[in-house]
């Protein structure tokens, strides 16, 4: 038990320090306020809205709001940013544009998935430890800051670009990777929602051509977001272009895929129809190492 909670106060720390990392290279050239660098107050804002939530979640021993205060810190570190970086120019309100519409989308959908099921099972063991509990908010704030890294360089960037090549392309990589998020959810909600399907896993539309199209659909937008973003950026503000790498892994190393992978194992292995849907559909990108 020491163990585990020496563990988890040590990945809060490591988790501010990467924060404190990615404030710091995107901070430079960033817009001030108060001769504060923007981009490092968008961070602090991040993380300081996880551990004001997290006190009332922990006290009641809650995930319920947990997801929503994640969509909500996305929502209002843009907000933030493009306000306080002075005349917004149309990178800027672009990016808090396709920002807030992801974000509103997910996090209502989210929400109303773990009211729905009445808990999230990845709580289920750490939401009465306060490190551990405390660790997974701390995380929750450096993925939002990590994840929208690339968009705050941009909007807070002291520079202004005109919008080119980057901007059509990177929109049009938004609303691809945006598509395959919201059907895929759309998609498994319907499914998950018909009685006859209890107890079943989906293969159908989107499913049938990635096990997790909507994680697939998360890392195309980012990789949208970045792209729009890039021209803005300069010096060790490039290193914000993190963002989808991170996504990335954290979708498919770390949370996200390896866990579904892991219940679907758990829940279907062996059984002849999901070991023929696991040979013909790829873990991830769509037709990539399909059979049949």
């Amino acid at each position: 038990m020491a163990e585990k909670r020496r563990t988890a106060a040590i990945g809060t720390v490591v988790a501010v320090i990467v924060g404190a990392g990615i404030a710091w290279a995107g901070s430079q050239g960033s817009a001030t306020l108060g001769n504060v660098p923007v981009f490092a107050i968008a961070v602090g804002i991040a993380f300081l809205v996880q551990w004001v939530v997290f006190v009332p979640s922990y006290l009641a021993h809650t995930e319920h709001f947990y997801d929503i205060t994640g969509s909500a810190t996305y929502i209002s570190v843009i907000v933030f940013s493009v306000a306080a970086s002075g005349d917004a120019d149309a990178r800027s309100l672009i990016l808090l544009a396709l920002v807030l519409i992801w974000a509103g989308r997910l996090g209502t959908f989210l929400f109303r998935r773990v009211r729905r099921a009445g808990k999230d099972e990845r709580f289920d063991r750490i939401k009465r430890s306060f490190p551990d509990f405390l660790m997974a908010w701390t995380v929750q704030g450096l993925w939002v800051s990590l994840t929208l890294a690339a968009a705050l360089g941009a909007v807070t960037s002291a520079e202004r670009v005109e919008l080119g090549a980057f901007a059509i392309v990177g929109i049009c990589v938004w609303v691809l990777g945006f598509g395959l998020e919201a059907v895929a959810d759309l998609q498994k909600s319907r499914f998950r929602s018909d009685p006859t399907n209890k107890g079943q896993f989906i293969h159908s539309g989107l499913w049938s051509i990635s096990r997790h199209p909507n994680y697939f659909g998360e890392i195309v937008l980012w990789t949208g977001v970045a792209i729009i973003a890039f021209p803005a950026l300069s010096g060790w503000q490039y290193a914000t272009l993190i963002s989808p790498v991170f996504v990335f892994i954290l979708l498919t190393r770390i949370s996200g895929v390896p866990l579904l992978e892991k219940k679907a194992e758990k829940t279907w292995g062996g059984q002849e129809a999901y070991e023929e849907y696991k040979a013909r559909t790829p873990v991830l990108v769509p037709w990539l190492g399909r059979k049949g």
